[in-house]
């Protein structure tokens, strides 16, 4: 969640580098700071908190020089406090770190073996003593700096500053993204090219393993193995306009209301007007010739897939194992021929992500994947890139995304189920007729907000919430408990429907709401005795569900919330 900034400028660095972290500010952090170098002497500021306490510590205590490195911290390795806070420094090498030095507690015991002594609980602080320790043998900076990387394991973005070298940059990338930005005689570094976007819209991104060396007029990247790498120039439409609030409370109240026009443009993508079959870019894929579809993924994300499971099993008949990903890549399973594995991920640089899907590369027929970035690193190694066009998202729980995914992995089920022969051309355009006109489904439903306010202030008095789903409702109930958590830290689980019985019902009492996701579908019958299960046991029931289910199954509960727009 850490964000990384870096400027070799010709303007003060320090107003840069902490607008720049503003735009970072989505990712979450408990501390700020930044350090440069000022006629060749390097310092640094760092503050406990929101960056505004760290602008406020820059008024009353300057930090002069146009050579600087920035960073916001979410604590991993030590509790959030402001010596814990990056830049760490070690002599004279300042470094910003995103990710975890897995090794630390060896290269820790080895630097306190030789007498050097440590002045924080972090990871990162083994990076600058390391890196300090060969400069105090004579080696240059880039050198050391070398020396150090060979040394670390884990995954890692980082960025080195030194002290008298204020047109010297190192920076290196393995396993957590990076990039660099171009300027006019100026060069930046930037965990996200949002940060970069009012600096520069021409980006080079790192690919896995790279190092960097840049000054202000050029750069030098090698590749994993030390060889010289040639990474292209891309340059990017980043709407600065997107990463303000738009007259909203915050970025996710926007986010939220965005939905009916970043899904129509992700639908419009995929089926283009006047068109009656589901469009994909390039060379797109031939469902008939897979057996099998292997989905996985993280948080959020890994509920669409499940979602999407439905789908493919049903449309498409295709069997689909869905897994999430910090397990699948250790787990190591065997990928049987004819097997697609499909990656989904809103940024599309999540590490266990990422790292599953290169555990694919050369086992599976085809990797595909759903992004959100479409230069990410998941985009660039797949076979077939599938972007949602949900735009940027700076909310830390996912809202827009999470949406224009499931309608991207509807699409392409479809697709499958075409090639797949396994649908018919009416049910087909059915199907296609509802996505165009989900849009305005969704448009309708935003504008309960009042309504849902109202539901939201009686959840907001329990300390416990359960959610239950069947069916396709089932992942979505583990999305909504997921969210829950996130922003309101109201402990919440979510179990499916028929699963109520098998030991979750003990748990229901007075004090219990139960939040039930509940359309009228086949298995609505099987939903409302789950809810008699529940209101028996004097708990509370929340219905989301449609008009013929609210009229059908809504007496007796708490509260009912109509899905498609009306209370």
């Amino acid at each position: 969640m850490c964000g990384i900034v870096g400027v070799l400028g010709n303007h003060e660095a320090a107003p840069i580098l902490v607008e720049a972290l503003k735009r970072l500010e989505y990712r979450g952090y408990d501390s700020a700071g930044i350090a440069t170098v000022n006629k060749g002497t390097l310092a640094r500021r760092r503050a406990l908190g929101k960056l505004v306490n760290l602008s406020d510590l820059l008024v009353h205590d300057p930090l002069p020089g146009k050579s600087g490195i920035g960073h916001t911290r979410w604590a991993t390795h030590g509790v959030p406090s402001v010596s814990n806070a990056h830049p760490h420094r070690a002599g004279s090498v300042a470094v910003v770190h995103n990710g975890i030095i897995e090794n630390y507690r060896e290269l820790r015991a080895e630097l306190a073996g030789i007498g050097l002594e440590f002045q924080t609980e972090t990871d990162t602080e083994t990076v600058a003593l390391l890196t300090q320790h060969y400069l105090e043998q004579g080696l240059s900076p880039v050198a050391a700096a070398n020396q150090t990387l060979d040394r670390l394991q884990g995954a890692f973005a980082l960025a080195f500053l030194f002290d008298g070298e204020e047109d010297l940059m190192i920076a290196a990338r393995r396993g957590s993204p990076l990039a660099i930005g171009h300027g006019d005689g100026e060069m930046f570094v930037g965990s996200d090219a949002i940060a970069l976007a009012p600096l520069t819209d021409r980006i080079t991104y790192l690919e896995e393993g790279d190092r960097v060396v840049l000054s202000r007029t050029s750069f030098e990247i090698r590749d994993a193995q030390g060889a010289l790498a040639n990474r292209a120039m891309k340059t990017i439409q980043i709407d600065v306009t997107q990463v303000d609030k738009a007259g909203h409370k915050h970025f996710m109240a926007k986010e939220i209301a965005e939905q009916p026009t970043v899904i129509a443009e992700a639908i419009r993508h995929y089926l283009p007007v006047g068109e009656d079959a589901v469009h994909l870019p390039g060379a797109g894929i031939d469902f008939s010739q897979i057996d099998r579809l292997t989905m996985v993924a993280c948080g959020t994300a890994y509920y669409a897939c499940l979602t999407a499971k439905y789908w493919f099993e049903q449309i498409a008949r295709i069997p689909v194992e869905v897994d999430v990903a910090s397990e699948f890549r250790y787990r190591e399973p065997p990928i049987p021929g004819k097997t697609a594995a499909l990656f989904v991920s809103q940024s599309g640089e999540t590490a266990d992500t990422l790292a599953a899907l290169r555990y694919c590369e050369g086992k599976a027929d085809k990797i595909l994947s759903v992004a959100n970035v479409a230069e990410s690193s998941i985009a660039r190694e797949s076979d077939l890139a599938l972007p949602i066009h949900a735009g940027v998202e700076i909310g830390v729980a996912s809202t827009k995304a999470f949406t224009c995914q499931l309608s991207v992995l509807l699409m392409l089920a479809l697709k499958a189920a075409t090639d797949r022969s396994e649908i018919t051309a009416e049910d087909l355009q059915a199907h296609i007729s509802a996505l165009r006109g989900l849009p305005n489904v969704l448009a309708a439903a935003l504008e309960q907000n009042d309504n849902i306010r109202q539901t939201a202030q009686k959840l907001s008095e329990a300390r416990d919430v359960l959610f239950l789903g069947r069916g396709l409702m089932f992942p979505l109930a583990l999305e909504g408990a997921l969210k829950l958590k996130e922003i309101s830290y109201i402990h919440a689980e979510a179990y499916a429907s028929g699963e109520l019985k098998h030991g979750p019902i003990a748990l229901i009492d007075k004090q219990m709401p139960v939040v039930v996701f509940a359309p009228k579908d086949r298995l609505f019958d099987k939903s409302v005795s789950n809810m008699q299960e529940v209101m028996a046991r004097k708990g509370k029931v929340v219905l989301i569900s449609d008009a013929p289910g609210l009229k059908e199954g809504g007496e007796g509960t708490w509260e009912t919330i109509d899905a498609a727009g009306a209370r």
